[in-house]
């Protein structure tokens, strides 16, 4: 067995495909569909089977997937090992947030990190992927739930205060329960977000005329005049042309959490990074480590 062709079983276990996993490895469908060969040969099992949706591993597939998944895991562990021992501050670091919170709270903090390190490369991943801290999807993510990752020290970063807001040439909506104001809200993928709750609460009766996932999107529909829309103030206060309003109550604020894996506490540019996110946005909060869960998720 080549101890090469592990990343090449792993790939497709997971990805399901041939051409997605050469496309995730930076290889060619034919020499995918080569190396997994010799490695059922070298094994003496099939590993696959082959159906009209992709592939699906085999009973002994999925023992070599458990295998698999320990060294995988060990090879990582040796990255991170000596990634957390660079002294430098040089190098990548992998970012993952939200996009209204990586544009509105992250972009001018990390432009303050880059003109103090310009030789340390930040890759910003602004999206709603899950992504796993141990097998550096991302070195450092932001989100609104807490990690409970045995591996992950995090902490609190900041509590985020949630308003509604409207164009600015539009009427004050009245807040009587009947009103048939036009909301724009989260898409039904996030349909039990507390924000949605309540703003179906303070119009049980208004339609829905517009849903994303995207805050910036909501933002935007709000200020064509689409409708109401909850927004973190942070995105919303910033926005010319929107208006804040003061409904009876005001929607539910949200906590944002920073997490990294614990092989990395010691490097230095991500500790520097931690150190500005936390002087520019933080609140004064002690750093803990938190027990157990699968992922990353991001910010909304």
């Amino acid at each position: 067995m080549e101890w090469s062709d592990i990343p090449l079983f792993l790939a497709i276990a997971r990805e399901g495909t041939l051409g997605a996993a050469a496309r995730k490895l930076g290889l060619t469908q034919p020499t995918m569909g080569r190396r997994l060969k010799a490695l059922e040969e070298a094994m003496g099992q099939k590993l696959f089977q082959r159906t009209s949706d992709g592939f699906v591993l085999t009973d002994e597939g999925v023992l070599v997937l458990a295998h698999a998944e320990r060294m995988e895991e060990e090879a990582l562990g040796i990255t991170r090992g000596l990634a957390g021992s660079d002294g430098q501050l040089d190098g990548q670091l992998r970012v993952s947030c939200s996009d209204w919170f990586g544009i509105h709270v992250l972009a001018p903090i990390l432009s303050g990190f880059s003109r103090r390190h310009p030789k340390v490369t930040v890759e910003l991943l602004t999206d709603a992927r899950l992504l796993n801290l141990s097998r550096r999807d991302a070195d450092l993510v932001f989100r609104i739930r807490p990690f409970t990752e045995p591996e992950v020290i995090s902490r609190k970063l900041m509590t985020i205060p949630y308003g509604l807001y409207a164009a600015a040439d539009m009427p004050n909506p009245a807040y009587d329960g009947r009103g048939d104001v036009p909301l724009v809200t989260m898409d039904e993928a996030f349909g039990n977000m507390p924000d949605v709750a309540w703003l179906r609460g303070l119009f049980p009766e208004a339609p829905i005329v517009m849903r994303s996932n995207s805050r910036d999107v909501q933002a935007r529909l709000c200020l064509g005049g689409a409708g109401l829309a909850v927004l973190p103030r942070p995105l919303g206060d910033n926005m010319k042309g929107l208006k804040l309003l003061y409904p009876p109550t005001s929607p539910p604020s949200r906590d944002t959490w920073l997490g990294y894996h614990r092989d990395l506490r010691r490097l230095p540019r991500l500790r520097a990074l931690l150190d500005i996110a936390i002087q520019s946005v933080g609140e004064p909060e002690p750093m803990h480590r938190v027990a157990k869960h699968e992922g990353a998720g991001t910010t909304r």
